[in-house]
């Protein structure tokens, strides 16, 4: 029988980092392993217990939450060496459609803009603009500096992987003109009153206070919905998966199919454009 520890956990946290692991990623897992542990409360672990755990998170949660747990999860299990106890993902029927609920629409991202700016909320207006215009992380934000600004390109590194980002002319202008008037004259362009940079939680919570004005569903308003958007836009007038792949910094073809997915409704405005039907 074996037991599960805090030391263990904190082994496995250091191990994920010496991997060059996230550091969104390490956490992911860290919490998810220590789901697990509480969840056994001190009971010796074997694969029933595994299986078990694995029902309950069936029960209440996602597929891909599920998943997501599993994999943390069997991650452990795989540096602890106890590959006995390592469980199957579930199944899931590949998605071939987005959801119309959580993607965000051109207009609606346009109401958006005209509220922040109607708020006087520049610093979220420029933000916005800048994720959806060059298809950047919310994390990659702080990589927009004076210094990329004036060259107009920035030098992302993320998730190990260098690569460059060009800003639109437009853009750099507008950014060049709210940096003279923040006299924000080196570093990050998107900083607090503080001058540290702005992190996922100050952007989400902006961004929510826009929904109610710009009557757009709290559901599809968050940063990475921006980049979802940018990368339906590029797609559909460039129709490069590959080049787009290599924009948006994604290792995998697969992962980029994800962002250009479009809703079952546009699909069904397409195939009725295609004339095969006769009354």
């Amino acid at each position: 029988m074996r037991t599960m520890t805090n030391e263990q956990i904190i082994l496995f946290q250091e191990h994920l980092i010496n991997e060059e692991k996230a550091l969104a990623t390490v956490g992911m897992y860290v919490r998810d392993v220590k789901k697990f542990m509480d969840w056994i409360s001190a009971v010796p672990i074997n694969k029933g217990t595994v299986l078990a755990y694995k029902n309950h998170l069936i029960e209440h949660y996602a597929p891909a939450s599920v998943n997501a747990a599993l994999s943390s999860l069997n991650s452990f299990f795989n540096f602890m060496e106890w590959y006995d106890l390592r469980v199957k993902n579930l199944k899931i029927q590949k998605q071939i459609f987005a959801s119309t609920d959580k993607e965000l629409t051109k207009a609606e991202y346009d109401r958006l803009l005209y509220v922040a700016k109607k708020m006087n909320k520049r610093r979220l207006y420029l933000l916005m603009q800048t994720i959806c215009s060059t298809g950047i992380r919310v994390s990659e934000v702080r990589y927009i500096t004076v210094d990329s600004v004036n060259r107009g390109v920035a030098e992302i590194n993320c998730k190990g992987k260098r690569r460059q980002v060009f800003l639109p002319r437009a853009l750099c202008r507008m950014l060049t003109q709210y940096m003279k008037e923040q006299k924000i004259k080196s570093g990050a362009v998107f900083v607090t009153k503080n001058g540290n940079p702005l992190d996922r939680s100050n952007i989400w919570s902006e961004m929510k206070k826009l929904c109610k004005a710009a009557n757009v569903s709290e559901k599809k308003v968050f940063p990475h919905n921006l980049r979802h958007l940018f990368a339906r836009t590029y797609y559909n007038l460039q129709k490069d998966i590959v080049r787009l792949a290599d924009i948006l910094g994604h290792s995998s073809v697969n992962t980029t199919r994800i962002y250009t997915m479009e809703t079952g409704e546009m699909h069904r405005r397409q195939i009725q454009k295609l004339g095969l039907l006769r009354c």
